[in-house]
């Protein structure tokens, strides 16, 4: 289930909401990132319950989420800026990286890529955890090795993700909103509801 070259993790990003550029303008990386506070947390660690943590994603991976979403080519789910001088006020993802460069998501994606990921703390069915580790090893361990939870695999980090966004985006993919690679489609499609939800429950339970 490997997704190089796509964006977003089935989890996994990825929101940077409240970051704005001048068109065509080159940023410098502290600055960008700074600005991704805003939702995501320090370093990317967010503590909000359906914004991912985005810190610790390989820069590949972190990059070409960013052109996904400047390409219209991942939903942009508009939510609302938790802090800061913009909080209260709505964006999405599409706005926020329509005027980077392409200068500026490299630099954007090395910085993160630089940080370590956090797990979340996050309520989970131990019964369906466990299950869903089973479906994991049999299904999606070639390409998201070691229970989802390198950064190096460029498919994103599910282990230890907000389940509320694995799930958000898992229906994107199954409903046509998000690409799926070509590996991932006949995998994720085969999988019943009951299957996803375990495996998602699995990844929620990794601390």
């Amino acid at each position: 289930m490997k997704r190089k070259n796509m964006g977003y993790a089935l989890l996994a990003a990825s929101a940077f909401f409240g970051l704005t550029l001048a068109s065509g303008a080159s940023a410098d990386a502290g600055k960008l990132a700074e600005s991704c506070v805003a939702c995501h947390g320090k370093d990317g660690a967010s503590t909000e319950s359906d914004v991912p943590n985005i810190g610790g994603y390989s820069a590949s991976y972190f990059g070409d989420a960013l052109k996904a979403y400047k390409a219209k080519e991942r939903p942009c789910v508009e939510t609302k800026i938790r802090t800061g001088d913009k909080k209260g006020t709505k964006t999405d993802m599409c706005q926020i990286v329509k005027d980077m460069s392409d200068a500026d998501i490299k630099a954007l994606a090395q910085s993160f890529a630089g940080k370590k990921f956090v797990r979340t703390a996050q309520k989970f069915d131990a019964a369906l955890a466990k299950k869903g580790k089973e479906i994991h090893d049999n299904t999606c361990e070639k390409c998201h090795s070691e229970g989802a939870s390198l950064a190096d695999d460029d498919a994103g980090i599910l282990a230890g993700q907000k389940m509320a966004y694995l799930k958000e985006q898992t229906e994107f993919f199954l409903g046509g909103k998000r690409t799926m690679p070509k590996k991932m489609k006949p995998k994720l499609e085969g999988l019943s509801k009951p299957e996803i939800e375990a495996v998602l429950n699995y990844y929620a339970s990794m601390k």
